[in-house]
């Protein structure tokens, strides 16, 4: 897994997308920290934290959407699935790089909240940036997790990224079904354990539940687990 990680992580820095995505993440929030905590002088960054929700959401498609089909269409994706690593390893391996340079680009707010900070007569809420982080780094991880999965289904890179946008913004919008079937009772229910946005509120409050933890890397794990399944039915087709 570890040759994987390395091999993922040195691409995303010797391919153009990597450095495109780690600035869009860092012009975005480095925009609305200027504008809106510099500017207005307030030391709430929960402002910076809702601007890159969106920007997550139609970033990482653009991460992971070569993860897998880049090795079909360069014809080494059967290289890859004899090497000695196992698939498990190889899904991981990708996974873990491409989040990694997530969190690269999304640990710029940990420094702006060190610079609020290191003013005086300031006080920053450390709980809430800190929701707010585990809650971006968690639905980032659910999006990369759909897209390491779309990506091994086809060898398209434009339509594994337009799925996974797909994908994700279905998950995103799923509490609006709540209000659509309001008067049944069991599809409330569904769709309310369901909400990514939801639970994401959660986070975004400072409120960091055990149960919105495990539901998020739940997820991520069914998505990882087929992918490996998929794989795995390649290999021995």
């Amino acid at each position: 897994m570890s040759a994987i990680f390395r091999r993922e992580l040195r691409a995303f820095f010797t391919n153009p997308i990597g450095y495109v995505v780690l600035a869009v993440l860092f012009a975005i929030s480095g925009f609305f920290f200027f504008t809106y905590n510099l500017s207005g002088g307030t030391a709430d960054l929960s402002y910076v934290y809702d601007s890159l929700f969106s920007v997550v959401l139609m970033c990482l498609p653009f991460l992971t959407m070569r993860l897998f089909s880049e090795e079909k269409r360069q014809k080494t994706d059967q290289a890859l699935l004899t090497a000695p690593t196992g698939l498990t390893g190889i899904v991981l391996g990708k996974f873990l790089a491409t989040l990694v340079l997530f969190l690269i680009g999304l640990s710029m707010t940990l420094v702006f909240a060190i610079v609020i900070a290191t003013q005086p007569s300031v006080s920053v809420d450390w709980m809430m940036i800190a929701g707010n982080f585990l809650g971006l780094a968690l639905v980032g991880g659910l999006i990369i997790a759909i897209g390491v999965f779309i990506s091994c289904l086809t060898e398209s890179q434009i339509v594994a990224a337009i799925g996974t946008l797909a994908i994700s913004l279905l998950l995103m919008c799923i509490d609006l079904l709540s209000s659509l079937f309001s008067n049944v009772a069991w599809m409330s229910t569904v769709t309310g354990f369901l909400s990514i946005t939801a639970r994401f509120s959660d986070f975004t409050a400072g409120l960091i539940y055990y149960d919105n933890v495990i539901f998020f890397l739940t997820l991520q794990a069914l998505f990882l687990f087929l992918t490996v399944r998929v794989l795995d039915s390649k290999r021995w087709n």
